[in-house]
C-alpha cells in the first residue's frame, strides 16, 4: 500500500506543478482535464501527507521518552500519534478502495408503479416527491421527461433528470423495490395494504458516452397526453424511441419542441442500455456481487415504509429508520449515508482489506 500511496502522491505533486504552467492554464480543454484528475487524487494524497506527519510525530515522541523528565508526556504523545496511526491507515484503505466512474454524473431515475393498484400509484408520487425534495436541498436541477399520472394524483410512471455533479453517488442504492404498508383512504375497516413501486436509477449517459447505430433506431412522434397546455396538444412533438436490437422503448413528451424532446429522450435510450451492459458483466461475478450492498436488482425489495408504526426499514442493511415524515419529505441523507458505510465496509472485506 506505501508504494501506491507514494505514487499517487507524486502524481498529485506533479498534477498541480503542471496547473499552475500558462500553457495548461489558457488551455480550457487540458486544464479542466487535469483538475478533474487531481481533485480525485487530492483526498488520498492528502490523507497520505498526515499520517507521514502522525509517522514523524511519534517518531519523534518515542526519542523523548529516553528523557526521564519527559518520558510521561512523550509517551501520551506517542499512544495518541499510534491510535491516530490507525485511523489514518483505515482511512486510506477505504480511498484506494476502486471508485465508481459514475459517482460524478447526474441521474435518471424511473418509478413505477407496482402491485397494489391505486395505493402503488400513489406511492410512486410519494417517492417522486421525495426525490425531488431531495434534490432541492442539494441544490440539484430536476427536469421531468415523461410522466403518466392517474386521476385521483398518483403516478403510473414517471422518467426524470436530476442534474448535478454527484448526484449518482448518493443516489445509486434507491434502485429496487420499495414497499409500503399502510391503511388507504378507502378503506373502512382500517385494514393495512400492502403495495410496492420500482425504483430504477441510472447514471445520465450523453449519445457520445455510447455508440447508437441510428440505423437499429425506430422513431415515432405523437401528441402528448399530459400537460402543457394547448400548444402541446396541437402538435406532434412527443417523441418514441424503440432501440429494436433490444426492444428498449423510451417516451419523451415534457418539452415543447420535438428535438428537446427528442434529445432527452436519446439521453435516456443511452442510459437505460449502458445500465443494461454493466448489469450482464456485474452478472458475470455474482458471487462478489451478492456480498455488496446496493446491487441495484430491481427485483430485490429493499425497503420497507411501515405508516401504521411510523418506521422505515432498509433490508439491505436491516436497519430501522423513525424519521419517517422527515424522510418522506427528503430527508434521506442519514438512509445514503447507512448504505455507503455499508458498501465501503463490504468492499473492504471482499478486497482482504489491502
Amino acid at each position: 500500500m506505501r508504494e501506491k500511496l507514494a505514487a499517487i502522491a507524486e502524481k498529485y505533486d506533479a498534477l498541480t506543478q503542471q496547473l499552475q504552467m500558462p500553457e495548461i492554464y489558457s488551455d480550457s480543454v487540458q486544464y479542466t482535464k487535469l483538475s478533474r484528475e487531481q481533485r480525485e487524487l487530492a483526498p488520498i494524497a492528502e490523507a497520505y501527507q498526515r499520517l507521514l506527519k502522525l509517522e514523524a510525530d511519534m517518531s519523534s515522541a518515542r526519542e523523548l521518552m529516553d528523557d526521564p523528565d519527559l518520558r510521561e508526556l512523550a509517551r501520551e504523545e506517542y499512544d495518541a500519534a499510534r491510535e491516530a496511526i490507525e485511523d489514518a491507515e483505515s482511512e486510506l484503505r477505504t480511498l484506494l478502495l476502486p471508485r465508481d466512474p459514475d459517482d460524478d454524473k447526474s441521474v435518471i431515475i424511473e418509478i413505477r408503479g407496482g402491485a397494489g393498484g391505486e395505493e402503488a400509484a400513489l406511492f410512486a408520487h410519494t417517492l417522486f416527491r421525495m426525490y425531488s425534495m431531495y434534490a432541492e436541498t442539494r441544490r440539484w436541477k430536476v427536469d421531468v421527461a415523461n410522466i403518466n399520472e392517474t386521476e385521483l394524483g398518483g403516478i403510473k410512471e414517471v422518467s426524470f433528470i436530476i442534474e448535478g455533479r454527484g448526484a449518482y453517488s448518493r443516489l445509486k442504492f434507491e434502485s429496487g423495490v420499495h414497499r409500503v404498508q399502510r391503511v388507504p383512504d378507502t378503506e373502512s375497516s382500517g385494514r393495512i395494504h400492502t403495495s410496492t413501486v420500482t425504483v430504477a436509477v441510472l447514471p445520465e449517459m450523453d449519445e457520445v458516452d455510447l455508440e447508437i447505430n441510428p440505423v437499429d433506431l425506430q422513431i415515432d412522434t405523437f401528441r402528448s397526453s399530459g400537460a402543457g397546455g394547448q400548444h402541446v396538444n396541437k402538435t406532434e412533438s412527443a417523441i418514441r424511441i424503440t432501440h429494436l436490437p433490444t426492444g428498449t422503448v423510451v417516451e419523451c413528451q415534457d418539452e415543447r419542441s420535438q428535438r428537446q424532446n427528442r434529445e432527452r429522450a436519446m439521453k435516456i435510450l443511452a442510459s437505460r442500455l449502458y445500465e443494461e451492459e454493466r448489469r450482464r458483466q456485474t452478472e458475470e461475478v455474482a458471487a462478489e456481487r451478492h456480498r455488496q450492498v446496493g446491487t441495484g436488482d430491481r427485483s430485490e425489495r429493499i425497503r420497507t415504509y411501515n405508516y401504521p408504526q411510523n418506521r422505515i426499514t432498509d433490508h439491505r442493511i436491516s436497519t430501522n429508520f423513525n424519521k419517517f415524515d422527515q424522510i418522506l419529505n427528503g430527508a434521506i441523507d442519514e438512509i445514503i449515508d447507512a448504505l455507503t458505510m455499508a458498501d465501503r465496509a463490504a468492499r473492504l472485506e471482499a478486497s482482504g482489506g489491502d
